[in-house]
């Protein structure tokens, strides 16, 4: 059975396993890009196959086979993947977490440059050891899966917390909670309905905000404005359209509300380092 996330600072939902309080899976991205959202829940991926560029804030990585990246629960994130991949996708609650490391809201995990240091990259080295045992598990569901899933779930819990965290000032952790939690509804209301004209006004009511502090607040939470976002969101439905659907690009601009066509292929060109014609025949060769 599976259950939901939901907690006051959830942008993204993440269905969980009943019977391990995580998710757990083997993706296969024929090609995506997924615009700047965050979860309740520490996200590690371990690309098998292929690349994906990961973007954290103001950083962004190409992740390459073999290489792991980690992000804080509720840090704002996204990823393009450009061509097909295959990635062990792997998030633990924070809420789950609390409940066996201590001060876990406090605390921020990332994986370093294991070339920085070899006692580093034999870290990181039994970590993915430890994701290529639970994938064969959740993949090959042998007799006692669950148990030694479990097992291994408490094994990355002790090696999260010994070798990849840090403690982060408890005022940062709060103010950053805060943040996203009055951010929520208004990328929800976008969400809905980022197809239209939305004016400064109007999503400023819904943060309950006046207009000149709310783009304040928009740009220093999201790192982009709130125009940028919205484009962003558009970007990434209409990038999936154009790589899972035949439909003509001008019906695909109109479905998702990108009426200015010169500024539609300067955006997705900048983001995309290609045309919609050319990413459709690059992801469907």
């Amino acid at each position: 059975m599976i259950k939901k996330i939901l907690t006051p600072t959830n942008y993204e939902l993440i269905p969980l396993n009943d019977k391990t309080n995580v998710r757990f899976f083997t993706s296969i991205d024929p090609g995506s890009y997924v615009a700047p959202h965050w979860h309740d829940a520490v996200e590690i991926v371990y690309l098998l196959e292929g690349e994906l560029k990961v973007i954290v804030g103001n950083d962004s990585r190409i992740l390459k086979a073999g290489q792991c990246s980690m992000v804080t629960p509720n840090q704002i994130h996204s990823t393009l993947c450009t061509s097909p991949n295959r990635a062990i996708v792997f998030q633990i609650p924070e809420a789950f977490m609390e409940k066996f490391i201590p001060h876990a809201r406090n605390l921020c995990f990332s994986l370093q440059d294991p070339a920085a240091s070899p006692v580093l990259q034999s870290k990181v080295e039994l970590f993915k050891e430890t994701l290529i045992k639970m994938q064969f598990l959740t993949d090959l569901q042998p007799d006692g899966a669950v148990l030694r899933f479990n097992s291994l779930l408490f094994e990355t819990l002790f090696q999260l917390y010994h070798n990849f965290c840090t403690e982060a000032p408890k005022k940062d952790t709060v103010q950053r909670s805060r943040n996203l939690e009055r951010l929520e509804p208004v990328l929800q209301y976008i969400a809905s309905n980022y197809n239209r004209p939305i004016s400064l006004e109007e999503i400023s009511g819904v943060a309950i905000l006046q207009p000149k502090y709310f783009c304040r607040f928009f740009k220093k939470c999201m790192g982009v404005t709130f125009l940028e976002y919205q484009n962003e969101i558009r970007l990434s439905k209409i990038y999936k359209d154009v790589t899972s659907t035949s439909d003509k690009i001008s019906e695909i601009l109109e479905r998702h509300g990108f009426t200015n066509y010169k500024l539609f292929r300067r955006m997705f060109s900048e983001r995309f380092h290609a045309t919609p014609t050319e990413i459709r025949k690059h992801v469907s060769s």
